[in-house]
């Protein structure tokens, strides 16, 4: 089973790293090239299509028998939405996620209610008809910037072949002379077109996000009913966890210190009329608070571990896979110690992970990767196991996604039947 993927893109390189001529060598600038020369082909295709297809479909609907072909008509510029939103996020790094609302279980006209009800189908079929203008003024554009700068460029080549060339109207090049302050203009200009290039492209995305993305009132709202259930889950969470350590408290070490208590009473009663029954009693009182001391010692392990304080992730994630039954392999390529809570949770995604493998994986070796990628920890715990792993309401994964919750992670399960298993948690972090 795979859980709820969610891939943020990468960070794009900032202009500055190469100085003002940045814009021309970071690969966002040549990725939405290819977009702003051909959106002009789809959206006259989309814009096509839709202007024959919904007067059609609306004309036969009149009749009684185009409501078919309406509903096929709004699925196909649906996917072609979808189409555009992959597109974009290819050609200028906006991440748009499908903005539709849930699809009904059954029933053709709830379908069809679905579909005419979703503004988000609206939105769509606006951003198709006003993709084909908008391509054109790109098309006409980028043309008009990429033949001026190469025509203006290119000047040297004829006078180098003893030919003058005419460059724009009646300007004129005939000797190399003239040609080199012409090419050096035309360098001036390529790099100042690059920038509007890039102008065109984010006025692009900046359409693609009102029409094609979420509605952003409605995203905040989902989000914050997702922290709230999330937040709610902690909170029981924490209940539960307090009452298994005051059980843990009663049922292991008190009982094990009320027994050296008494073992101590009984031995002091015994010191002068019977020494060596009062040794053997000594002797219990000393084993039974070497246990108690175990027990709690396990149990602070439990609530935090004193080896993630004092020296870090790696060893403690290096003693988690001693105590494992398999063969577990530690990789941690972070140089810098993430935050506490950042940490906290690294850790007990690692040890939840490596407990559940032993109890059902029936796994013979694991690994263990942390890494930063960006301004993320990323943690992944793999197994060779049966598989199978699902982020079950109130079960242990459910539980860490709601602890990488807290602070804005992600954790994400991939464990098809048969194996392997992947859990990897992305967690925001600052340093």
């Amino acid at each position: 089973m795979t859980a709820e993927v969610r891939v943020p893109l990468r960070e794009r390189v900032p202009f500055g790293r190469w100085g003002p001529l940045g814009v021309a060598v970071d690969p966002a600038t040549w990725r939405a090239v290819p977009y702003l020369l051909g959106s002009i082909v789809l959206g006259g295709c989309y814009f096509a299509a839709l202007v024959f297809a919904i007067p059609v479909s609306m004309a036969f609907t009149v009749i009684g028998v185009g409501v078919p072909m309406l509903v096929l008509t709004m699925v196909l510029w649906r996917s072609a939405a979808m189409l555009e939103r992959r597109l974009v996020r290819w050609s200028f790094g906006v991440d748009l996620p499908d903005p539709y609302r849930p699809r009904p279980r059954r029933g053709f006209w709830n379908h069809v209610g679905w579909l005419f009800g979703d503004p988000a189908t609206w939105k769509d079929l606006g951003y198709l008809l006003l993709l084909f203008p908008v391509g054109l003024v790109e098309f006409v554009a980028s043309v008009l910037f990429w033949y001026v700068s190469l025509i203006l460029i290119c000047a040297p080549i004829p006078t180098v072949l003893g030919s003058g060339w005419v460059i724009l109207g009646e300007l004129r090049v005939d000797t190399l002379a003239e040609a080199v302050p012409v090419t050096v203009l035309g360098l001036a200009l390529l790099f100042t077109g690059l920038y509007a290039i890039r102008g065109l492209a984010w006025l692009h995305a900046a359409l693609a996000r009102l029409l094609l993305g979420a509605d952003e009132t409605r995203t905040l709202e989902a989000k914050a009913d997702r922290l709230r259930a999330s937040r709610a889950r902690g909170v029981d969470a924490a209940e539960t966890e307090r009452r298994r350590i005051e059980r843990d408290l009663h049922d292991g070490a008190q009982q094990r210190l009320l027994a050296v208590a008494l073992d101590l009473g009984r031995a002091q009663a015994k010191m002068d009329a019977d020494p060596a029954a009062a040794r053997e009693l000594l002797a219990s009182a000393h084993a039974g608070t070497k246990a108690a001391i175990a027990e709690l010692r396990d149990l602070a392990r439990g609530i935090y571990p004193a080896i993630l304080t004092d020296r870090g992730l790696d060893a403690a994630l290096s003693s988690l896979a001693g105590r494992a039954p398999v063969r577990v392999d530690v990789s941690v390529e972070i140089t810098d110690r993430p935050p506490a809570a950042v940490e906290s949770i690294a850790y007990f995604i690692v040890a939840e992970s490596l407990s559940n493998m032993a109890k059902h994986a029936a796994a013979t070796e694991a690994r263990v990767h942390v890494s930063r990628q960006d301004l993320r920890v990323v943690v992944e715990v793999a197994d060779n196991g049966i598989g199978g792993a699902a982020l079950v309401p109130g079960g242990g994964l459910a539980g860490l996604a709601d602890r990488a919750a807290t602070i804005d992670g992600i954790l994400t399960v991939n464990s098809p039947r048969g194996g392997p298993t992947l859990i990897r948690a992305e967690l925001p972090c600052t340093w």
